[in-house]
């Protein structure tokens, strides 16, 4: 009976740590959906700030625009979602996409020169990649006519 009673005890504790790690898997993946909803939002809030600073005429708007960009950064941030390193950084295929390789004597070959689309983690995992141009290194020198 009491080795009975051991079992019984152990199998419900391991059933109560899978509908804990169930329910935590459920409620991330509710999160990621809700991200991937509000990302193209975020894209493009973040184009009309870019776009609106040139404009002399709206900086108020600007001003407005950027408080609502910040406001949006600090949610994603206590949600635990990070944007990915992107300009000046190596290019990492499992958290870059590169749509364009363009040369550049400024960029070392495998160096990421301008981003297109921001990409984000949520703790370890990759909710999007990072669209980005990546560098050829240098042009190769023509040779020079006789």
């Amino acid at each position: 009976m009491r080795d009975q009673l051991l079992r019984t005890a152990a199998d419900f504790d391991n059933f109560r740590k899978r509908s804990r790690r169930s329910e935590d898997d459920a409620q991330r993946r509710g999160r990621e959906g809700m991200l991937k909803d509000m990302l193209p939002v975020f894209d493009n809030l973040e184009r009309a700030v870019q776009h609106a600073e040139t404009s002399q005429e709206a900086q108020g708007v600007v001003a407005g625009l950027k408080m609502v960009l910040k406001l949006f950064l600090d949610t994603l941030e206590r949600a635990g979602i990070k944007r990915i390193a992107t300009v000046g950084q190596a290019f990492d295929p499992t958290k870059h996409e590169a749509i364009q390789q363009l040369e550049s004597k400024d960029h070392p070959a495998g160096m990421i020169m301008a981003e297109v689309q921001p990409g984000y983690t949520m703790g370890d995992a990759l909710v999007r990649e990072a669209k980005v141009v990546v560098s050829k290194g240098a042009p190769a020198s023509e040779p020079q006519p006789n």
